[in-house]
């Protein structure tokens, strides 16, 4: 025993580098008997020379892709995200059916182009001359409440106010038309009669005219040898908003994962779940959040907190108490007129707005048709001469306190832009120490704009 024992030692002596080798693959074994976590999936996924991931050996798969590139299918987490409760969170899912654009920076800025007013009223009355000399000027200086809007050459429809016939005696069916010679920062519009009275011997004279009356800008006239016009230009105004970054983690011990369970409640079950209460939360946030830029004094680092579009929309309407059929095409006619918008919009609101809806005797006027599927939500259709509203409740009213309040959005105007797309990641508890759990970490990072406010208003009860 002693011997062999004896030419054991001398034959080991005389092969150092076997020992070696031996260790090095003792050492191996233990450290992948250590390392559980680790997935076989990696086994054929080589890093390149610039920090890629190759895949050699075997297919690649979509388990293999979200192995060694995880952001790299987005896509389809977010076209999983729409399918999840859509009718709890309709504004949130507005935005991903339109489609996100990315920015490079969580503070936004973006522009908005409004249209130029097409009407005011008369800030003061004018009173006609009740005799002029022949020859004179029929020229007459008004004020409006916004004379900027009117340019030399442009016509003005005067609301309620008759003109006269050719001969300026008899009162027209027509309505008065004037036509801007040129504007006075003190005495006002120079305007002249399209349409006007005969005051003495001059013609188409400007008749008398009460404050307060509607004044619509109507069509510029040029005469023969005009070349040019008055310029008209529109400028973008600036706005800016928050990226907020919305984080959400799923956890589950291993000994839970293991146990057996009455039902099969799995992780993903508890991402489902996970992603609905966030996205109830982001639409609490994109309605009623209030942009600010915030310093934590223990992680020393601004926390950024995003812009509701509650608080973007233009226009706002009240009702009374209770709605009744002329308060609806009323609405009607405010959220679908003076703003250029789209003929369809969507109205969400609380129980209490939506139930008055509901209650209501619809007639040729206003008319309820059957549910009607877009954006992966089930909408009430409610049809006027004005438009097309596209009626649904939205609890998140409700939960803030507003059952009666609402909100009318125009789809082709509200844009979401994203810092980081809805993005997952697994996080290794267990290799760090922390906790001998399966962690999913969920994360967004974007916000929403009205990019044409007046297309889109507030319902709030008097």
């Amino acid at each position: 025993m002693k011997d062999k024992i004896k030419n054991a030692v001398n034959w080991m002596r005389r092969n150092p580098e076997f020992i070696l080798l031996t260790i090095i693959v003792i050492a191996v074994a233990i450290v992948a008997y250590h390392a559980g976590e680790m997935s076989v999936l990696a086994a054929g996924v080589v890093p390149g020379v610039a920090g890629g991931q190759h895949v050699t050996d075997e297919p690649l798969t979509t388990d293999l892709t979200r192995e060694a590139s995880p952001s790299l299918l987005l896509n389809d987490i977010d076209r999983q995200i729409v399918k999840i409760r859509p009718m709890a969170t309709p504004i949130d899912q507005l935005s991903r059916y339109a489609g996100s654009k990315h920015v490079g920076s969580m503070i936004v800025d973006y522009m908005n182009v409004d249209t130029k007013a097409t009407n005011t009223i008369l800030s003061e009355d004018y009173e006609a001359p009740e005799t002029m000399a022949a020859g004179s000027s029929p020229k007459a200086f008004i004020h409006t409440e916004n004379d900027e809007i009117f340019d030399a050459s442009d016509t003005i429809l005067v609301q309620g106010v008759l003109g006269y016939e050719p001969n300026g005696v008899t009162r027209s069916r027509n309505e008065l038309v004037l036509f801007v010679v040129g504007r006075d920062e003190q005495n006002g519009l120079a305007v002249m009669a399209v349409n006007g009275k005969k005051i003495g011997q001059v013609e188409n004279c400007v008749p008398s005219i009460p404050a307060d009356t509607t004044l619509i800008r109507m069509g510029r006239a040029a005469s023969e040898l005009d070349v040019m016009s008055p310029q008209f230009e529109a400028l973008p105004t600036k706005d800016q908003n928050f990226c907020q970054i919305f984080k959400m983690q799923v956890e589950q011990s291993t000994l839970q994962r293991l146990a057996k369970k009455e039902v099969n409640w799995t992780m993903s079950d508890q991402e489902e779940a996970a992603i609905y209460d966030m996205r109830l939360g982001m639409e609490k946030s994109f309605l009623f959040g209030v942009k600010r830029k915030l310093w934590h004094p223990d992680k020393k680092e601004n926390v950024l907190f995003t812009g509701g579009i509650w608080y973007q929309a233009g226009k706002t309407f009240s009702y009374t108490e209770s709605m009744d059929n002329d308060q609806v095409v009323d609405l009607m006619r405010e959220a679908f007129t003076g703003n250029k918008g789209s003929k369809r919009k969507v109205l969400i609101g609380g129980s209490q707005l939506i139930g008055m809806f509901s209650k209501l005797d619809y007639t040729r006027v206003v008319s309820s048709n059957e549910t009607v599927s877009k954006w992966g939500i089930d909408f009430t259709e409610v049809r006027s001469k004005f438009g097309t509203l596209y009626l649904l409740l939205s609890e998140i009213f409700d939960e803030c306190g507003m059952p009666e309040c609402g909100m009318v959005i125009d789809p082709e105007y509200l844009q979401k832009y994203c810092h980081i797309p809805f993005s997952t990641e697994s996080l290794n508890l267990k290799s760090s120490g922390l906790r001998n759990t399966d962690a999913l970490v969920l994360t967004e990072a974007s916000c929403l704009v009205l990019r044409y406010p007046n297309a889109h208003m507030r319902i709030v009860q008097r």
